[in-house]
């Protein structure tokens, strides 16, 4: 969510440069603030966490594919994976999609709580 709130301070208009540099269209950084703050504030309170999760979960496998594509084979700087913590908020979001958001989330009943 951090990340998402310094894109909505900072502005997204190098991540549209970047995604017209890879040929995809411009528009679909605009996704990041759905991707990365709304589904994030979804999950905290426990709303429709299945559906948030697997936004999350869209968001980070772009998000890998892209701005993270060179770094997927090496070592970061302090021996771990260099995508590291993109994997883990993408692993966290899945399980997160597998198992629901739990007793005390505010949306249970339904099957995409």
């Amino acid at each position: 969510m951090l990340h998402g709130i310094s894109k909505l301070i900072n502005g997204i208009g190098w991540l549209v440069g970047m995604l017209d540099g890879k040929g995809l269209p411009g528009v679909l950084a605009y996704g990041v603030y759905v991707g990365e703050v709304i589904a994030p504030i979804l999950l905290l309170i426990g709303f429709r966490t299945r559906i948030a999760a697997i936004i999350i979960v869209i968001n980070m496998l772009v998000a890998i594919f892209t701005a993270h594509a060179a770094e997927i084979t090496t070592m970061g700087q302090s021996g771990g994976w260099a995508i590291e913590l993109p994997m883990m908020f993408l692993l966290g979001a899945l399980a997160l999609f597998f198992l629901g958001g739990g007793r005390y989330a505010a949306s249970t009943r339904d099957r995409w709580d």
